[in-house]
């Protein structure tokens, strides 16, 4: 029978997983604490939260919730950083974190309930925010009524200037 306290320890880390739109498994081994620190700060900063977790525990939890396909990276010492919104800017920080320091390694992720390696990670990290992408199509949505608008405009600033114009000359003559 379960000890009460891990059946708590892997219902916690379901609703991690749960509520999160994406995580990334890395692995930290030789990374000293102030250096851990730094990747938690920054990671915050990107809109996640990095926890270190018991693997068999969160082996469990993956496994109730039908994640079976993550024990490959589910070995030595693991922190997952959990991400709720835009999983763009905490896969940035991870990557060029891991760049400056060898003692982080990034093994998977999570992304939308699928297994993504971690060359994955590192081209979602090579990809513009979602917010700078929303721009970018508005952008291209606002395009063509831009000029539509001033295609539009020049016809009156056109047909304003001819009838100046007419009115000249019909002053001289």
């Amino acid at each position: 029978m379960p000890r009460p306290d891990k059946v708590r320890a892997v219902e916690d880390i379901k609703g991690y997983f749960s509520a999160s739109s994406s995580s990334f498994l890395t692995e930290y081994r030789s990374l000293p604490v102030a250096a851990q620190q730094e990747l938690r700060r920054s990671l915050r900063e990107a809109g996640a939260r990095y926890r270190v977790l018991k693997m068999t525990l969160t082996k469990r939890a993956l496994h109730d919730l039908g994640h079976d396909d993550m024990d490959e990276w589910l070995t030595g010492p693991t922190a997952v950083a959990f991400v709720e919104d835009d999983p763009v800017p905490a896969a940035k920080a991870l990557v060029a974190f891991s760049r400056d320091h060898e003692g982080l390694v990034i093994k998977a992720g999570m992304l939308d309930g699928r297994a993504i390696g971690a060359d994955q990670v590192a081209r979602l990290a090579t990809l513009d925010s979602r917010e700078v992408m929303l721009a970018t199509v508005a952008g291209a949505f606002n395009a063509p009524l831009t000029r539509a608008a001033s295609l539009m405009g020049s016809f009156t600033r056109s047909a304003a200037s001819m009838f100046s114009q007419l009115l000249e000359k019909k002053e001289e003559g």
